[in-house]
């Protein structure tokens, strides 16, 4: 494996063949297989799960990392092409990136959406400039518009959770946040989800459908897949029969790169904040699923959170896993 950049580059028969790998060194440690190897961390971006879990990960299989931040170690870092340097900037990308990579074995890197220009972060832009610039495996930490790592770590909470395939109902809730996110974990959800095979229903305000073209795009998987695809602003009619609902805030489509568009159109949906009441026509068992960090009291209830339907906490600890499968098999084969 070369790189790790879209779980939809995988087929059904290799997501379960990490996803196998991931249990058994769950099961059965390797504490020494990716001894002398080294991972290098790029952080564009702040991260909290993706940092420490990567670590984890490398450190229960003997390898080892370091982190490289902005805020952490680079004194102003440029990435505009042609640009004259006489700024803040001490480093350039196309210098300081191929250096990182060439220190390890693999290099996992993470940069969010701009959030300027739609059709640039569909296109994964930046990231894929970054990526341009090395020669070792790449991981895909999270960019503008993907993150595989926690699709593949979702599909592992699905299965752990015995959430069927097959007629499973997985509910990609909008939820309410002060502020614009990025449309990676979103997109990531409702991929995974429609490639798991799942029936999948998209519950968002006006103003918050996700793209076309990552809509186009689960409607493909589910159509190969068995399931089925739906979206809707009707909250009862989502969660009726739902095996579990997955949260995230991100920002309007309707507004993007329009920050004060934006905050208009969310200031009069302070309450889409998930709560008992909306898991009345779901399963009885239907769990509550949030990739973290999460607010609460603003995405969701603190009752929803520490009750019995939240798995955020196994959600991500199997991060860890999921992502010592994925190195596993990218440095040792």
């Amino acid at each position: 494996m070369k790189r790790f950049n879209d779980l939809t580059d995988f087929d059904a028969q290799e997501i379960a063949g990490l996803l196998e790998l991931a249990g058994r060194l769950e099961r059965l440690p390797e504490p020494h297989a990716l001894e002398g190897k080294v991972l290098s961390l790029l952080f564009l971006s702040p991260s909290l799960r993706t940092l420490a879990s990567f670590q984890a990960a490398m450190a229960r299989l003997g390898g080892g990392s370091f982190v490289i931040s902005p805020e952490m170690s680079i004194h102003g870092l440029e990435a505009r092409p042609g640009i004259v340097m006489d700024g803040a900037a001490a480093e350039h990308v196309r210098e300081a990136v191929p250096v990182i990579a060439s220190y390890g074995d693999a290099i996992g890197i993470r940069a969010f959406a701009e959030r300027r220009d739609l059709d640039e972060d569909l296109a994964d832009t930046e990231f894929e400039n970054l990526v341009s610039l090395v020669d070792v495996p790449v991981i895909n930490m999270e960019s503008a518009i993907q993150h595989p790592c926690q699709s593949l770590a979702d599909w592992k909470t699905l299965d752990d959770l015995g959430i069927p395939a097959e007629g499973g109902k997985f509910v990609l809730s909008w939820a309410y946040h002060p502020l614009a996110l990025p449309l990676a974990v979103p997109a990531a959800a409702v991929r995974m989800a429609s490639q798991r095979g799942m029936d999948v229903t998209v519950l968002r305000p006006p103003g918050f459908e996700l793209p076309p073209p990552v809509m186009n795009q689960a409607r493909r998987l589910a159509a190969a897949s068995g399931g089925s695809v739906t979206e809707t602003d009707d909250r009862r009619e989502a969660m009726e029969g739902a095996h579990v609902i997955y949260a995230k805030s991100w920002s309007s489509t309707l507004h993007y790169g329009d920050r004060p568009g934006d905050q208009a159109l969310r200031e009069e949906l302070l309450g889409w904040c998930v709560d008992e009441p909306w898991f009345e026509p779901a399963r009885e068992d239907c769990r509550f699923m949030h990739c973290l960090p999460v607010r609460r009291g603003v995405v969701v209830a603190d009752g929803i959170l520490d009750g019995p339907r939240s798995v955020v906490v196994p959600q991500a600890r199997n991060r860890m896993l999921a992502q010592m499968a994925v190195l596993y098999r990218m440095m040792k084969g």
